[in-house]
């Protein structure tokens, strides 16, 4: 699985409540641009529409060496989903405070893929508060390898 874009804003001001993965339908000259790493999905966001789901906001450059069939950066793209997940997804995202983002688009089988997650906001001193441990457990690796280092020297 390697990742093509991830989506830190998304972890960064969302909890991630749950998780799907989905196909996308793409035109060759976009797939062509994502195989060189010319996407961005920073504000993108999904939406169910009329049972569908689609991606929105989703940057994929128009590519180098397209010609008049090349595509438009900021199309709507289809999801591809089984139907009860997209049941699913309607349900977790008409929940008040939740959203549907895409976190991650990467390579699956040739075939690329989208990680769409179902986020809940997170209010300022949540984030303060991941930032404390984040920083915390650094701190602890630091201590760790410098007495790890210490005992090497000897």
């Amino acid at each position: 699985m390697a990742d093509i874009v991830t989506n830190s804003k998304a972890r960064r001001d969302y909890h991630i409540l749950d998780t799907f993965e989905a196909g996308i339908v793409l035109k060759g000259t976009e797939v062509k641009a994502l195989r060189a790493g010319k996407g961005q999905i920073r504000d993108a966001f999904a939406r169910v529409d009329h049972n569908e789901v689609f991606l929105h906001n989703a940057h994929i450059d128009e590519y180098v060496f397209g010609n008049l069939q090349n595509h438009l950066p900021k199309a709507v793209r289809k999801l591809l989903l089984h139907r009860t997940e997209i049941r699913k997804l309607f349900e977790l995202a008409s929940v008040k405070g939740n959203a549907l983002m895409p976190l991650s688009l990467y390579w699956k089988k040739g075939k690329v893929k989208v990680l769409l997650g179902v986020g809940k906001g997170k209010v300022e001193f949540d984030k303060r508060s991941d930032i404390k441990s984040r920083d915390a457990d650094r701190e602890a690796k630091r201590a760790i390898m410098h007495q790890l280092k210490g005992k090497q020297a000897k």
